[in-house]
């Protein structure tokens, strides 16, 4: 591909019933590399903490965003992300001149030209390097969401149905980080009084 400054744009956290999902874009630097790069999904997680501070000082640039629950519920988690993505593209300084994005989707709205790569984030380095940062961010700040919900084990399972978050909403019912949209939230949701 001609152009120069290439973004590489993933996320991380589509499938969870509750916390953001992370986007993120990177342009990799050619003349410094970052050997070891790979599918984040594929890489231990202490791997994926020694890689991100690397990628955030190598790269070009990069960008991280966290798509609320909210903005999930108000748009639908497809369209959330596709949002998503374009907003990091276009934040990035120096800015893309081509976005390769992992999946079968173009997000709408982007600052240049953009194409899809199924499996982006096995076979396009930016596209490993920015799903890195997605999944970094993601579990920190789902890290924090313990700390102040206690009790539903966000730092564990990281807002993903299993079993233990499955039990502990129809215990405590959903908190604000849970997106509404979702079945497994909607049906723990109080059911509302019928109208008079």
């Amino acid at each position: 591909m001609s152009a120069r400054r290439i973004a590489g744009v993933d996320e991380a956290g589509r499938g969870p019933l509750a916390g953001p999902v992370a986007v993120a874009a990177v342009i990799l630097d050619p003349r410094r590399p970052i050997p070891g790069l790979g599918d984040s999904k594929a890489l231990s997680p202490a791997r994926r903490e020694a890689l991100e501070p690397l990628i955030r000082e190598r790269a070009l640039a990069w960008q991280l965003e966290l798509v609320s629950a909210a903005e999930i519920d108000r748009l639908n988690i497809l369209r959330a992300t596709l949002e998503g993505m374009a907003r990091v593209v276009r934040a990035l300084v120096p800015c893309a001149e081509h976005a390769l994005i992992d999946g079968n989707r173009l997000p709408p709205g982007l600052p240049c030209p953009g194409q899809t790569l199924v499996r982006g984030d096995a076979l396009e380095p930016a596209i490993m390097a920015a799903s890195i940062l997605a999944k970094v961010g993601r579990d920190r700040w789902m890290c924090e969401l313990e700390l102040r919900h206690p009790g539903y084990g966000f730092a564990v399972h990281k807002g993903y149905p299993t079993p233990e978050h499955l039990h502990a909403l129809r215990m405590l019912g959903p908190c604000d980080q849970h997106r509404r949209s979702f079945a497994p939230v909607r049906a723990c949701l109080a059911p509302e009084l019928p109208h008079v």
